[in-house]
């Protein structure tokens, strides 16, 4: 049987129009002022304001990304898409954050190939654009913000522009010195340091959205807990082939096998009743299948094993003994 909380759709939706239109104002800002930085430092020879606004063009990308796929996420289920298109936004996380992985690879290499040969930079033009940049970015990154707790694709487009916030602080920094210092290789210095930052957030994203798609357990949640707590609900002696996954960041789904005393159908209802509310509420799943056996299955292991289904070599969870093994069954 299956429970799906239905107010969820409505309440992306209502929101969803929100956030399109500022993903758009933020792109069309950040697009203007990225052409705005490439003169300036192709003008000002500065590889810290060039990578800037390399930078700042895959943000370009990642907005008009995460913008399409905002759009087609809010699109309704249908028979080829039974799930909806929900993990359109965790496809544009991926390709945000491997984007940002390679353009910081990028600018690591170049910045080596001005340490080892410095060039003249014009400091005073480095300050003034990196100080406009910083609140360019500030300000989109606001618009992009609300919502990026729980969407994954408007947090890669958060990261995005947050870190680039961070990097024209940098930048900034990095023209003061060379203007008190007259140290060139400062320049392509920073350029390493906002170059780690931009891997480090890419790597972030990048590594959620992998256990996303692979439909690994959603993080920080506790699945031997959650199928103790199942079988501390009244009426439940067993639980088998427990899938807990993520259709996207904000939306947890569950499968299982729920093993139950003998009892009418129509008796069943107010114990399907305990246990989805008992998953919305603790462990925040969205949507739930739970098939109910008054038989225990042979073998009845907690996790299944699809690869083989004759290798049964997982932990068994039984009321009574939740911590309890059992040997697999042929």
């Amino acid at each position: 049987m299956t429970s799906h909380r239905s107010n969820a759709p409505n309440q992306l939706a209502d929101g969803a129009r929100s956030t399109i239109v500022r993903l758009a104002a933020a792109l069309i800002t950040t697009l203007a002022f990225v052409v705005f930085e490439a003169f300036a430092g192709i003008y000002a020879n500065s590889l810290a304001l060039l990578t800037d606004a390399a930078h700042n063009l895959t943000d370009v990308a990642a907005l008009a990304l995460s913008w399409y796929a905002l759009r087609i996420s809010a699109r309704p289920a249908s028979p080829s898409k039974t799930y909806g298109y929900h993990r359109a936004g965790i496809l544009a996380a991926l390709v945000n954050s491997s984007t940002l992985g390679i353009i910081a690879l990028g600018v690591i290499y170049q910045a080596y190939r001005r340490i080892i040969a410095p060039v003249a930079v014009e400091e005073n033009v480095l300050i003034g654009v990196a100080a406009i940049a910083f609140l360019v970015n500030v300000g989109t990154a606001w618009l992009v913000r609300p919502g990026g707790r729980r969407d994954l694709n408007l947090r890669s487009a958060f990261v995005h522009l947050a870190g680039d916030a961070l990097s024209t602080v940098g930048a900034v920094v990095a023209g003061v010195a060379i203007k008190v210092t007259g140290r060139e290789i400062l320049d392509p210095i920073v350029s390493i340091l906002i170059a780690g930052l931009i891997l480090w957030n890419a790597w972030v994203i990048l590594r959620e959205t992998v256990e996303i798609l692979l439909e690994g357990a959603p993080r920080g949640l506790d699945v031997q807990a959650l199928a103790k707590d199942i079988l501390q609900t009244k009426g439940v002696l067993g639980i088998h082939d427990l899938h807990v996954w993520s259709i996207a960041a904000d939306r947890r789904a569950i499968s299982a096998h729920i093993l139950i005393e003998d009892a009418l159908l129509s008796r069943t209802g107010e114990l399907l009743h305990c246990l989805n509310e008992l998953l919305f509420h603790d462990y925040g799943i969205v949507h739930s299948t739970l098939q109910l056996e008054c038989e225990a299955c042979q073998p009845s292991d907690l996790y299944c094993d699809l690869t083989d289904p004759e290798a049964n070599h997982q932990q068994a969870f039984h009321a009574g003994s939740p911590d309890s093994t059992r040997p697999a069954s042929g």
